[in-house]
């Protein structure tokens, strides 16, 4: 799994250095291991740039269980986008999604989609106005 996701971040840097020019990725990985067989690993690995920014955090035991959490978000022209995927290992994903808008205005347009494990959403949006003082 680590090697996979050492490569999904390698790929997206060598991209992200060709679209922005200035990238700042990280990662790391911990193994602890305890007599018996017992113990895990975790990675995580970070990147960010102008406007955007991405990270996956992974936490595998040696029984084979384990929860990859993938984050990302983008602001562009006033709309910000962004989003968690939590995945366990029996691919049971939950997560959410936001999407906020400046409206030019004052107000700010938001949404923001729930998914749950049983893949069920929910949705919830509105407008947020600001009022100077």
């Amino acid at each position: 799994m680590s090697k996979i996701v050492s490569a999904v971040a390698t790929g997206l840097i060598i991209v992200s250095t060709f679209v922005t020019g200035a990238v700042d990725a990280r990662g790391r990985s911990v193994s602890v291991q305890g007599s018996g067989g017992r113990g895990y690993t975790a990675t995580s690995s970070a990147m960010h740039g102008d406007g955007y920014g991405s990270s996956t955090r992974s936490v595998q035991t040696n029984g084979g269980y384990g929860m990859t959490t993938t984050r990302g978000h983008s602001v562009s022209d006033g709309t910000y986008t962004g989003g968690v995927t939590h995945t366990t290992n029996n691919g049971t994903s939950l997560g959410r999604a936001t999407t906020a808008t400046a409206n030019g205005d004052g107000a700010t347009s938001y949404g923001t989609t729930f998914t749950g494990p049983t893949g069920g959403s929910s949705t919830i949006s509105g407008t947020a106005s600001h009022t100077p003082r």
